[in-house]
């Protein structure tokens, strides 16, 4: 599949090289390790893995001079290659970026990766729209996508990604979308289910996903992954938070009120045509487990689910190695696909 024409590609890709090797000197020199990361993320997709941002301007969602305006920021491929196009959606904890940090080595060499931010994350992708809703997010990477010229595509996408996929294969992209892969997504659970989960917490859903300090985001980061990294220090902590929970801030809750009370925009949830991967973490405190089975169950025989042992929300971080083959697994192998769950562990994999 063809990117989009890109005239003078070679020397805005080395002009982009030369900044951000600047920029890492810079921020290192000034102990902003978030900053860094973030720059070094940039890097290597630009350098190791021929990724480079595409700033598109989608097509409102009403007519007239009061439409409103959408970008969003999509990571593509540099050229041409016959590989299938993968749509990769984030969740919460980051952008695009971030969050694929550990799978996009590994499914660039099998897959043509799309990764937007989403709307609303990021720096770049930002709407004057007043809809917050996941149908909204789910037009918006469709129309990306048509943009792009990509007829044709799997998604995966994790936790809010999750709905999102689920969303565009059930409606927005139906006719576009080929296989999907869920990941730790509550899509299962009634919008009061999870209004419930949400009244259970010691804090609101933005204090937990939305954190203003280094206490609330090591909160955050102790609550999505079975085994947190065990320094995390308040500068490293407070500089993530400028970089990530400032910006767009009031939009993000507004994301996540309208997620509670309408989750994928469906009543009944729709029963989706397409073969679909469950991916999660036996160790999810933020969706449990249960709801992967419960997907899977709605699902029926389409469906399969796959459950990494030791592993919690963050499961694209925590169990990446598993998630990519059983990703690769599924949209490549010439295998039909029926009921039944997988258990990964870390001496194999195990099948009943």
């Amino acid at each position: 599949m063809k990117p989009p024409p890109h005239p003078h590609g070679g020397a805005s890709t080395l002009f982009a090289l030369l900044s951000l090797s600047l920029l890492l000197l810079r921020l290192l020199l000034r102990l902003r390790l978030a900053a860094f990361r973030d720059a070094a993320l940039s890097l290597n997709l630009l350098a190791r893995l021929r990724l480079r941002p595409v700033l598109l301007r989608l097509p409102p969602p009403g007519t007239g001079a009061a439409a409103a305006t959408t970008t969003l920021r999509v990571w593509c491929p540099s050229t041409p290659s016959t590989k299938p196009p993968l749509l990769l959606l984030h969740g919460f904890g980051g952008d695009a970026k971030w969050t694929w940090a550990r799978n996009l080595p590994r499914l660039c060499r099998h897959f043509h990766v799309y990764a937007p931010d989403l709307v609303f994350f990021g720096a770049h992708s930002r709407s004057s729209s007043p809809l917050r809703s996941v149908p909204f997010q789910a037009r918006c990477a469709a129309d990306a996508m048509r943009l792009l010229g990509v007829r044709r595509y799997d998604v995966a996408g994790i936790s809010y990604g999750g709905f999102v996929a689920y969303r565009m294969a059930a409606a927005e992209a139906r006719d576009a979308v080929g296989r999907v892969v869920v990941m730790t997504s509550g899509v299962a659970a009634a919008p009061g289910e999870m209004r419930e989960m949400a009244a259970r917490e010691d804090r609101t859903v933005e204090e937990a996903l939305l954190p203003k300090t280094a206490e609330g985001l090591r909160f955050l980061v102790r609550r999505s992954m079975h085994r947190p990294p065990p320094w995390m220090p308040d500068f490293v902590l407070d500089d993530f938070i400028q970089l990530m929970c400032v910006d767009q801030r009031k939009e993000r809750a507004e994301l996540l009120q309208e997620l509670l009370k309408n989750g994928a925009g469906f009543d009944p949830l729709p029963v989706l045509t397409q073969e679909t991967l469950i991916i999660w973490g036996d160790k999810d405190q933020v969706f449990p487990v249960d709801l992967g089975h419960r997907l899977h169950r709605h699902l029926g025989e389409k469906s399969r689910l796959e459950i990494v042992k030791d592993a919690g929300h963050a499961l694209q971080l925590e169990g990446a190695d598993h998630v990519n083959k059983f990703i690769k697994s599924f949209l490549l192998d010439e295998r039909p696909i029926g009921p039944g769950v997988t258990v990964a562990q870390k001496k194999g994999l195990f099948s009943f």
